[in-house]
């Protein structure tokens, strides 16, 4: 399996915005400079627990699918979608799919829906356990992932900043546990669902939980590692 260039991306979010900040994720994808580039939960809304769903084939989304093509990356980026689901939605050059949706949503969000169960999305030959905020605090998510067969654990989430250490202690945690390597994008500035400010410091951590590469607080940053096969570490 060849190595897996991977970025976590927390960008500038206007509120509601779908059109806006498609072009903002398309920027972060060109400089991302990755095959995969993952974004926080409701990237694309922001946190904003009554924004209108989003349906795969929106044409809002239409300069992130030509960033995409342009640069042979998928992004990993967040949205509601019909259920109505807080979801993970898969961007490449051929359009947009939902690939996930929340399996754990908080009781603030209980215009949603529960997803379905855990799920995988393979790129590359390598098997991405997908997982969206809350869902990484249930220790038994990690686990049913796990059981489908993963090579890393992927997350977008959005967090206060004083949660930065407990967030970094649990992706630890699962790549220790799993042997994995773990991904976890964090919005970064402030968004709605009384979200003044937010955490950032969006990371990738290594199977034997050492962090590979570390975004700081500020909206923009992008952090980048080389993921390799477990055979190779």
């Amino acid at each position: 399996m060849n190595p897996l260039v991977l970025a976590v991306a927390q960008p500038h979010v206007t509120p509601l915005d779908v059109a806006r900040n498609a072009v903002v994720h398309a920027a972060s994808v060109r400089a991302a400079a990755a095959r995969l580039v993952v974004f926080p939960e409701m990237s694309l809304t922001g946190y904003e627990l009554d924004a209108p769903l989003l349906a795969e084939d929106d044409a809002r989304l239409d300069p992130l699918v030509a960033a995409c093509a342009a640069t042979d990356t998928v992004a990993l980026v967040g949205a509601p979608v019909d259920g109505p689901h807080i979801a993970m939605l898969a961007i490449d050059g051929g359009g947009a799919r939902v690939v996930y949706r929340k399996q754990h949503p908080h009781q603030t969000e209980e215009r949603f829906a529960a997803g379905p169960g855990p799920a995988v999305f393979e790129i590359d030959g390598w098997r991405l356990g997908l997982a969206i905020c809350r869902d990484t605090g249930v220790a038994t998510h990690a686990a049913s992932t796990a059981e489908l067969g993963m090579d890393a654990y992927i997350a977008g989430a959005v967090d206060r900043p004083e949660a930065v250490d407990q967030v970094a202690e649990r992706a630890r945690g699962i790549a220790r546990a799993y042997g994995v390597w773990v991904a976890f994008s964090s919005f970064a500035g402030p968004t709605g669902g009384e979200f003044d400010e937010t955490a950032g410091r969006s990371g990738i951590w290594s199977p034997d939980g050492s962090v590979a590469a570390r975004a700081g607080q500020a909206p923009g940053e992008i952090a980048r590692a080389t993921l390799f096969h477990l055979a190779h570490v």
